[in-house]
């Protein structure tokens, strides 16, 4: 049994009808004849199953319909075709700030927001001490929550939705924010609940995390649905290579196409890098004295390319 189904979902947004400009405007308007609505589709026939265990990533440029997905799935919006099933408890991650009060302190919005997601004030109790360990806020639990940073905030809010016990984990840029460590302990975090048989599905603008934590692959474009995959590599080659060409695929030899294309321009690009720390690398030993020279030189090429060093460089880097 399949964790997340979505078959043939698509949303519509309507703009100009009754509800957005509400009953005297509607009148006003209907009575000079010049009332129309205005249909926007944020998805269009997105189909996908993922199981127990699966990391989904959903990749697309801005507007592609990933957050509006995100919110079926959470059931926050009802499709207007299609239909979502879901089976599990999900914690969701969609707006960092959202669930949380600012008027209120850390430790109230960690109870707030556990609440939220259908937690009991004792499991919150058994847990919350973890929870401000992991979100490393253990001097800010007083702090009112609109004085957090908005590393702090997100810390504490991917803290909260990791450490109690969904069945589902869904994750919208929430990865990309923190400092270079917590991204890390994030990301180790999500392998370790993945590992346990849970599910997760992750929208991120970093194709590298895509690559890194997922096993699947779903891509959006304008709402319509290009692709839904385990060839994670092949699909994240292509997805590169159309951010730069905007050549949108229609095939499968159209997807070849661009995963080559970006093999080729990253190769070109590590020659050029390549290039330029030869010339560097040059330039240092043409202006230094002999053993500065020779020492820069090999700090250079232990940082690119370690593997033609042999031992005596390094003794001499130790000596020093």
């Amino acid at each position: 049994m399949s964790k997340i189904e979505c078959n043939d979902v698509s949303i519509r947004y309507i703009t100009g009808d009754l509800k957005a400009i509400g009953l005297k405007e509607y009148v006003m308007r209907k009575l000079t004849n010049n009332y129309h609505i205005t249909e926007f589709w944020a998805d269009r026939h997105v189909t996908f199953a993922i199981d127990e265990g699966d990391m989904l990533g959903i990749i697309g440029s801005n507007g592609a319909g990933k957050s509006t997905l995100l919110k079926a799935i959470t059931g926050i919006m009802v499709p207007t075709g299609g239909s979502v099933t879901v089976h599990g408890k999900i914690a969701a991650l969609l707006e960092l700030s959202s669930g949380f009060d600012g008027q209120m302190t850390v430790r109230e919005n960690t109870y707030l927001r556990g609440a939220m997601l259908g937690y009991t004030k004792q499991f919150l109790d058994d847990k919350y001490d973890e929870i401000i360990a992991f979100a490393e806020l253990e001097d800010f639990q007083d702090y009112m929550f609109k004085q957090l940073s908005s590393g702090m905030k997100s810390r504490l809010a991917f803290s909260i939705a990791c450490l109690v016990d969904p069945d589902i984990l869904i994750l919208d840029e929430v990865l990309s924010v923190g400092d270079g460590a917590f991204r890390k302990k994030s990301g180790d975090r999500m392998r370790e609940i993945l590992s346990g048989g849970k599910t997760g599905i992750l929208v991120s603008h970093s194709v590298s995390q895509i690559r890194e934590m997922c096993n699947k692959v779903l891509w959006l474009d304008h709402g319509n649905q290009i692709a839904f995959t385990d060839e994670v590599e092949l699909y994240c080659d292509a997805y590169e290579e159309f951010l730069q060409t905007k050549k949108l695929p229609k095939t499968r030899e159209d997807i070849e196409k661009l995963a080559k294309g970006w093999d080729v321009r990253t190769q070109n690009e590590r020659k050029k890098k390549a290039e330029a720390t030869a010339k560097r690398l040059q330039s240092i030993i043409e202006k230094g004295e002999a053993d500065e020279a020779l020492m820069a030189a090999v700090r250079i090429i232990r940082k690119n390319r370690p593997e033609i060093l042999v031992d005596n460089y390094e003794e001499l880097l130790e000596v020093e």
